[in-house]
């Protein structure tokens, strides 16, 4: 996760971090991903079932729930074990999440047990009265899921007006004094709206927007054709970047994030380096070193709903354990997965341009889960590094400042 908003306009100084020590239980919530003992930050898709059919949905899910999902005493005994052994944040996902019966309960079990409660949902089973519910339970963020303007949203949805909905949801949630912001999935057909997206923030008042990159596992690969290029990534994301810029010029500071590639980190670096601004490179880099890159294994995990834990919600090819088996800790801290410990020191098996990269202190390597899907080599390359080879120091190119 990239912070642009962070990084690219300044909202946070390393002082701000090393103020805090850099201990998790100190710092504040949009200040834990610099944390030196992170505790990792839980995806639970609470169910398989969902009321749409999106082409990107990396959870396969179904129109029902699985008859194997994790009963109400199987998932009040998971918060339990979360929040007990420190997760910061849960993020409740699906499938459909509203669509699991108990998950009201489980949020506020989770808010009750210390953990930050986030929900994850596409919005159209948001009604008033379930939104004031969730603020007075506690629900620190929900983030609906907008795929582009109507036509291109309700095209990836498979449902017609699932972007009325959506953007109703929003709504919904504000007046309900519940934090609210979007998800997308950047696509080759929503690509252009993009600028649509921004507008659509000025104009509802939306703080918080997060672009993810497309992952092609799970149901992923339907939508192949779909993934952008290298250069197409490199216009998007430095679009989104002018685009935050311009917001903070107007007097509006959203939280605008990037997920699932960790070159963006040194691509906004170089960005900043080309536009003169080398004081403010140099803090974002610091800063980037500080988040360490990718965090699959260590700092992002994944239950699905049969309790099965993975290293995050994409690479479920992957089953480390289950919690019906073992309490999460014990599998999340098994010192006998090799896998795991290898994530943890991913710099030793890395292989080809990640290993060679200069910029690897600050990406960790890229997302394992599309390289292992892409090449069936967990420490290949990841192939949606979008940097040169000049760039990132292959070609004898002199290091960058501050490398």
């Amino acid at each position: 996760m990239i912070g642009i908003s962070k990084l690219y306009c300044g909202t946070v100084e390393p002082s701000d971090v090393l103020r805090y020590g850099r201990k998790s239980a100190a710092l504040p919530s949009h200040l834990l991903q610099f944390s030196e003992d992170k505790k990792p930050v839980v995806v639970w898709n609470v169910t398989k079932a969902c009321n749409l059919s999106c082409l990107h949905c990396y959870a396969s899910a179904t129109a029902g729930r699985a008859a194997d999902e994790l009963d109400p005493k199987e998932a009040a005994e998971l918060v339990s074990s979360l929040s007990g052994y420190g997760v910061p944040v849960i993020l409740f996902s699906g499938g459909e999440p509203l669509m699991r019966p108990d998950v009201f309960e489980l949020i506020e079990a989770a808010v009750k047990g210390g953990s930050r409660a986030v929900l994850s949902t596409n919005g159209l089973l948001l009604t008033p009265e379930s939104a004031l519910r969730l603020a007075a339970i506690g629900l620190s963020y929900v983030g609906i899921s907008l795929d582009g303007l109507e036509e291109r949203h309700d095209a990836i949805r498979g449902v017609s007006g699932a972007f009325r909905g959506a953007v109703g949801a929003v709504e919904t949630a504000q007046k309900a004094g519940i934090k609210v912001g979007l998800r997308l999935t950047l696509t080759k057909s929503n690509q252009g709206d993009i600028d649509g997206i921004f507008d659509l923030m000025e104009e509802r008042g939306i703080p918080r927007v997060c672009f993810y990159h497309l992952v092609d596992t799970g149901s992923g690969p339907r939508l192949a054709a779909e993934a952008l290029s290298h250069s197409e990534t490199r216009a998007a994301v430095s679009k989104i970047a002018d685009r935050t810029r311009e917001m903070f010029a107007k007097g509006l500071k959203p939280e605008v994030l990037t997920v699932d590639n960790q070159a963006d980190g040194p691509f906004l670096f170089m960005k900043m380096k080309s536009e003169g601004r080398d004081g403010d490179a140099e803090k974002a880099l610091e800063l980037l070193k500080l988040n360490g890159g990718s965090s699959s294994g260590h700092g992002i995990g994944c239950v699905s709903w049969n309790g099965d834990v993975h290293p995050d919600q994409f690479w479920r090819s992957v089953r480390l354990g289950n919690v019906r088996e073992r309490p999460f800790p014990a599998v999340w801290n098994d010192p006998s997965n090799p896998l795991l410990a290898s994530l943890r020191n991913k710099k030793a098996h890395l292989r080809g341009r990640c290993r060679e990269c200069r910029y690897l202190a600050v990406c960790g390597g890229g997302l394992r889960a599309r390289a292992a899907h892409a090449t069936g080599d967990v420490w290949a390359p990841d192939p949606a590094c979008y940097l040169t080879d000049a760039e990132i120091g292959r070609e004898g190119a002199p290091l960058a400042a501050g490398v």
